[in-house]
């Protein structure tokens, strides 16, 4: 039971950022008011001064290292990162070995997850994403049907070449109205890349990666929804010409979401000078222009969810030069507070914005309702305190994974508290 005393509760759903007394018991809100004066003695009181209440938070993907690569991080790792990082439910990518691109694998990994729960540990929800082809030459679609019920949706990677397929996977997809998430920064016109084609690229030396092989993808999918109109979520846009296309479609009313990562927000291909190798992404971080697209895109809806696709290595995997490093960092512990630093701190937006893009849009892009801070209503809740200071080192980084560019800095905002309802 805990008493939380003029705590700022931030409730995207509804709209809400206020000041309030919360009485919680059981992971349940019991009371909701200006001020609170009848409580049982046993309750835990936090001074809520520079705290914020708010619902807890979403991770539309990303990677496991478990199964395949527990070297790296065991999902175990990632469900204690997600935790402190204030995720209450995070969904994981089909990528793992073996592909969850069949109803075997897909269960071995659900049964794993609900072996995490513990009475002692806040468990945040993991669900899974299906591939929808399987790992064949040529690619062919996997066990949708088998899988369907288990999943949050549908995931793979599309080129050029392979478009065909994808409307067929639409298409089979179509009478469940499941969605389908698709990366798109794999395709025929990347050119192998590893930085943002332009002066950049020229200036670091370095193969680079022409933004139209983004937007060309994306207005090749919008076509094809438009035509076959299943609900799609385009991953990782990285280029002011893909906010674009995005905005223009959801115009036309398709049946269309979109994401960008939390690295792309907050980078942008000047900081490749440093040649941090935790600073190669796939896509690549865009320039300038595009960083400004992708935060305006976040603040107006166009881009509906910031994502962290999360992804472990090991020290050696990713201390080698820039362009042979494998592309992703680690962020389930780090995209809260680093986000409100750049973006709360300085009024570029609003707490409710942040919250509407790691909160409640993320639900409405899987088709789930968003949580909302009521009484008698179980929710997930997370209490985060904004000014609180600690360093991202191994003593407090859940995740054993250090591929940070935060590794050893100091960082300011931390989860202190969190509360799940399933």
């Amino acid at each position: 039971m805990e008493l939380l005393q003029q705590v700022r509760i931030i409730d995207p759903s509804q709209g809400i950022d206020r000041l309030a007394d919360v009485l919680i018991v059981e992971g349940k809100i019991k009371a909701i008011a200006d001020k609170i004066v009848d409580y049982p003695a046993s309750a835990t009181i936090f001074k809520g001064e520079n705290l914020i209440l708010g619902t807890g938070l979403v991770d539309l993907y990303s990677h496991s290292s478990e199964p395949g690569n527990e070297g790296r991080e065991s999902l175990r790792d990632l469900v204690n990162a997600a935790a402190a990082g204030g995720f209450t439910q995070v969904g994981i990518l089909s990528d793992t070995i073996p592909r969850i691109d069949n109803s075997e694998v897909l269960a071995a990994l659900v049964n794993k997850t609900q072996h995490l729960n513990s009475p002692n540990l806040v468990s945040p929800q993991i669900r899974f994403w299906g591939s929808a082809t399987e790992a064949t030459t040529p690619r062919q679609m996997s066990e949708l049907g088998a899988m369907k019920s288990e999943v949050i949706g549908f995931y793979d990677s599309y080129g050029l070449a392979s478009l065909n397929l994808f409307k067929q996977v639409l298409e089979y997809l179509h009478p469940w109205q499941s969605t389908m998430a698709i990366a798109l920064h794999t395709n025929e016109l990347a050119n192998a890349g590893v930085v943002r084609e332009g002066l950049d690229s020229i200036r670091y030396g370095m193969v680079g990666y022409p933004g139209f092989a983004e937007a060309a993808m994306i207005a090749a999918v919008i076509e094809i929804v438009a035509a076959i109109p299943t609900p799609v979520h385009i991953m990782r846009v990285s280029t002011k010409r893909g906010v674009e296309l995005i905005a223009d479609a959801k115009q036309r009313g398709l049946p269309l979401t979109a994401s960008t990562t939390w690295m792309h927000l907050l980078w942008n291909s000047e900081a490749i000078a440093s040649y941090d190798p935790n600073l190669r992404l796939h896509p690549p971080i865009g320039d300038v222009n595009d960083q400004t697209a992708l935060i305006t895109g976040v603040k107006q809806g166009i881009i509906d969810a910031i994502a962290i696709d999360h992804q472990a290595y090991t020290y050696e995997e990713k201390t080698v030069p820039f362009a042979l490093a494998p592309p992703g960092v680690i962020g389930l512990q780090l995209a809260l507070p680093l986000l409100w630093q750049k973006f709360v701190s300085t009024g570029t937006w609003s707490a409710l914005e942040l919250w509407q893009a790691l909160s409640s849009r993320p639900r409405q892009c899987l088709q789930q309702s968003p949580s909302a801070i009521a009484l008698d209503l179980a929710t997930d809740l997370i209490l985060f305190a904004p000014d609180a200071v600690w360093v991202a080192n191994s003593q407090c980084l859940q995740s054993p994974a250090i591929n940070t560019p935060w590794y050893n800095q100091l960082i300011t905002g931390q989860v202190i508290k969190t509360w799940i309802s399933c």
